[in-house]
């Protein structure tokens, strides 16, 4: 599916988008994901988005604005007990390039996300962000969500 919004395409990420992608998440200073855009990484990211785009559950999304890719996100749907059987759209890796912040994308992005969960019946959508974002906090209030839950990590590696 695609999505024109003012200015804005959302569509489904395709390998060609690779590069421009693995370079917005390496510039992220606040991320800590150690993402880089040297050469002998790349197959890494190859794999990743080899299984994102093979998982029914998994989609990664663009964001363009002038044949320019100037953001992405990726959602997962989880379906659990809880909630009597329903499911939920988890939206994650929600990243806006640097130089185009503040200008509609990151917005044009969620509202697209929530689109997508309510055609296909979900319930609810979430979202994780990191601890020292503060302004994405902000931002995702906003946009209507609520602090309702406190996230854990490990690391295994």
């Amino acid at each position: 599916m695609v999505v024109e919004l003012p200015n804005i395409v959302v569509r489904q990420a395709s390998r060609e988008d690779l590069p421009a992608l693995v370079a917005m998440f390496a510039a992220d200073a606040l991320g800590g994901h150690g993402d880089t855009t040297e050469a002998e990484a790349f197959p890494d990211y190859l794999r990743a988005f080899a299984v994102i785009e093979a998982s029914s559950d998994q989609t990664l999304y663009v964001a363009e604005r002038g044949g320019e890719v100037v953001g992405t996100f990726q959602t997962m749907v989880t379906t659990s007990l809880t909630g009597r059987g329903s499911s939920a759209m988890i939206i994650e890796a929600v990243q806006t390039r640097a130089d185009m912040r503040g200008q509609g994308i990151g917005a044009a992005m969620i509202e697209f996300a929530i689109a997508e969960a309510k055609g296909r019946g979900i319930r609810r959508v979430a979202l994780t962000s990191n601890a020292v974002r503060r302004d994405a906090h902000r931002f995702y209030e906003r946009l209507g969500f609520k602090p309702s839950h406190l996230g854990f990590k490990m690391a295994l590696k």
